[in-house]
């Protein structure tokens, strides 16, 4: 096998920015956590940050015939104020693993794609989880398998990188090469875009236009986990879910 040489680019052209991505690990993620994903060349879980009780990281929605369903991941936080992603432990006592696969299966049972999809999900709820943290872990891995998706991974907590809120992120560019950091839209009330700025690193957001596609259960119902996307499309959600730029965005959910 003969070496190819390396592509030139032609003279004058800029090299293409280099994208990170910070996002808080979050339970079956809608579809936009997954853009953000694949428009990454490294993504980060923000592991290492306080929990947030009341968001994504531990719960999202598929759809059911009623529509729009929870799936909650029950976790021990009574008296643990202040706890980070990395440290929130799964209440055990109540079987949810069994339950949200049944939910699963019973929700999807006529989807096109549910031989694909619901068993490597079956699979990892079927284990005994501890850490929150882990599970998300597993399944998101399970979920962007099943998209396509080889985005390099990293955990925040195992860079060693500190700082405030938005020189962290900044010391994070510059610790992945990246000249662009993509954010969700709701960091825009509080992120310091000018820390950005002096440090050559072009922030943007994402404004998520959401896809529709088909769907079971009746009129479309959007913003649920990417889990329905892929029980009703397959391998081709990846290339539905990543129509962005929507004026009237959600989040980093």
């Amino acid at each position: 096998m003969t070496n190819a040489s390396p592509a030139r680019r032609p003279a004058g052209e800029a090299p293409r920015p280099r994208t990170l991505v910070v996002l808080q690990p979050s339970y079956l993620p809608w579809l936009g956590y997954f853009d953000q994903m694949a428009r990454a060349d490294h993504f980060v879980y923000y592991d290492d940050v306080q929990f947030d009780k009341h968001g994504w990281r531990n719960r999202n929605q598929v759809k059911g015939p009623g529509g729009a369903q929870w799936l909650t991941v029950p976790v021990l936080t009574k008296d643990k104020f202040g706890q980070r992603n990395d440290e929130i432990r799964i209440n055990n006592d109540s079987p949810w693993g069994r339950k949200h696969a049944a939910a699963l299966r019973q929700n999807y049972a006529r989807a096109p794609f549910l031989k694909e999809v619901l068993p490597p999900l079956e699979e990892v709820l079927s284990r005994r989880w501890e850490l929150l943290l882990d599970l998300v872990l597993a399944s998101n891995e399970v979920l962007r398998r099943l998209l396509g998706l080889a985005t390099p991974l990293a955990r925040a907590s195992a860079l060693g990188i500190g700082g405030g809120q938005t020189e962290r992120l900044v010391n994070l560019c510059r610790h992945f090469g990246a000249t662009r950091y993509l954010s969700g839209s709701s960091a825009r009330d509080y992120l310091d875009e000018e820390r950005f700025r002096a440090a050559g690193i072009r922030l943007e957001y994402q404004d998520y236009r959401h896809p529709t596609y088909p769907q079971l259960h009746g009129e479309f119902v959007g913003h649920l986990s990417v889990v329905d996307l892929l029980m009703n499309c397959g391998r081709d959600g990846l290339g539905i879910l990543r129509t962005s730029e929507d004026p009237s965005p959600k989040g980093d959910r």
